[in-house]
């Protein structure tokens, strides 16, 4: 599996895995970090999972993970990655009805942190992962 920039020609994939129009995934592209994860096969690549963070004063927020167990869990590390390079917690959103991905976010060693906003009128959960003391 092998991570890199999302650029602009990614927005029909992501818009999949985000359930969106793929104008608004460009926009995310825009405005956010985002990474992909791909695979390649008979030489084909393959895009099996985003995600999406930005950082905000002294946190990294997550708002998008969405793809294969094995893709969320190691996109999961580019934000954990930079967070922890600069000091900083990471947060991440997750819909409610994603069992999935709050078991990848939970296993990553991020804690229950309350309820998040709503996106598209469904609501999230927050979980939280402070920066290692010391």
């Amino acid at each position: 599996m092998r991570v890199r920039d999302a650029v602009e020609d990614d927005d029909d994939a992501l818009g999949e895995f985000a359930d969106a129009p793929a104008e608004v995934m460009r926009n995310v592209v825009h405005d956010r970090t985002v990474r992909v994860a791909e695979t390649e096969a008979d030489g084909e690549t393959e895009i099996v999972g985003f995600v999406g963070f930005d950082a905000m004063p002294g946190t990294v927020r997550v708002t998008y993970l969405r793809g294969s167990p094995d893709a969320r869990e190691r996109l999961l590390e580019e934000p954990i990655r930079f967070a922890r390079k600069e000091g900083m917690s990471v947060e991440v959103l997750v819909p409610e009805r994603e069992e999935g991905t709050a078991s990848v976010v939970e296993a990553a060693g991020f804690e229950p942190a309350g309820s998040g906003p709503r996106f598209d009128g469904g609501r999230t959960l927050k979980y939280r992962l402070d920066p290692p003391s010391g």
